[in-house]
């Protein structure tokens, strides 16, 4: 078993901060709340069984207690996010007005921010 490799176990305990999977070479692994699913995890119980069959990937092997890290997020295929419904611009861009609306009052803004500054308010 290395870092990466890609094993098929089953759920042999259930914590509050993860799941143990009990693996087909007789090695247990802990598979972490953060790696569970992407998102927020509500209730580990609810969505896991004991003797439940899963397909995890290796994250880590501790080299000094033989602890096995593992993961099942890993071989999810979710993108994270909201998907982009809608492309905002900041400008009127059908109309073509860009700049031009800004440009027009522009120099009045400056004018104004340079009396402020020449009367200390």
């Amino acid at each position: 078993m290395k870092i990466g490799d890609k094993l098929s176990g089953k759920v042999s305990g259930i914590q509050p901060y993860g799941v143990f999977v009990s693996l087909d070479n007789g090695i247990q692994g802990l598979v972490h709340i953060s790696e569970l699913k992407n998102g927020f995890v509500t209730g580990i119980a609810d969505e896991y069984k004991i003797g439940d069959k899963v397909k995890v990937v290796v994250m880590d092997i501790d080299e000094y207690n033989g602890k096995v890290s593992l993961s099942l997020r890993a071989l999810q295929n979710r993108k994270l996010g909201r998907p982009i419904l809608h492309k905002h611009f900041w400008t009127n861009y059908k109309n073509e007005i860009g700049y031009s609306s800004i440009a027009k009052v522009k120099q009045s803004w400056v004018d104004d921010a340079m009396d402020r500054i020449g009367s200390g308010k």
